[in-house]
């Protein structure tokens, strides 16, 4: 499983340019909302191709470790994004809970749910 923990890393990267295409690119021409739910998108088919390769690569050995895989990247996504967004930039817990409001359209969950499932999906489809 280490091999899939440092595999994890690179997401960061992908998130962060997935970020910086937002604030450079369509995020000053939409509004915060749409920015955020157009990079929502464009992150999971980012994040899909990633873990498609990595999976095709880096084949998990069963059925068990893929969802492992996903439960592991779920778990380190989602400390890092509380526990790097609130004590290295400064976030509030408010302002980083609020990306989880489906209510207000904030789709940031569908994120993570990918995240989660991905690697089970693509071994699955492998097969």
């Amino acid at each position: 499983m280490l091999k899939y923990i440092l595999a994890w890393i690179p997401m960061v990267g992908i998130a962060i340019a997935n970020g910086v295409l937002r604030q450079s690119w369509y995020g000053k021409h939409l509004s915060e909302l749409a920015a955020h739910q157009i990079s929502t998108l464009s992150g999971i088919i980012l994040f899909g191709v990633y873990i498609w390769l990595l999976v095709r690569f880096w084949r998990p050995t069963s059925t068990g470790q893929a969802i492992a895989i996903g439960v592991l990247w779920l778990a380190m996504t989602i400390a890092f994004e509380f526990l790097f967004g609130h004590y290295v930039a400064g976030h509030s817990w408010r302002r980083l809970l609020h990306d989880y409001n489906l209510l207000a359209g904030r789709i940031w969950l569908l994120v993570l749910v990918w995240v989660a499932v991905a690697p089970y999906l693509f071994y699955r489809l492998m097969k």
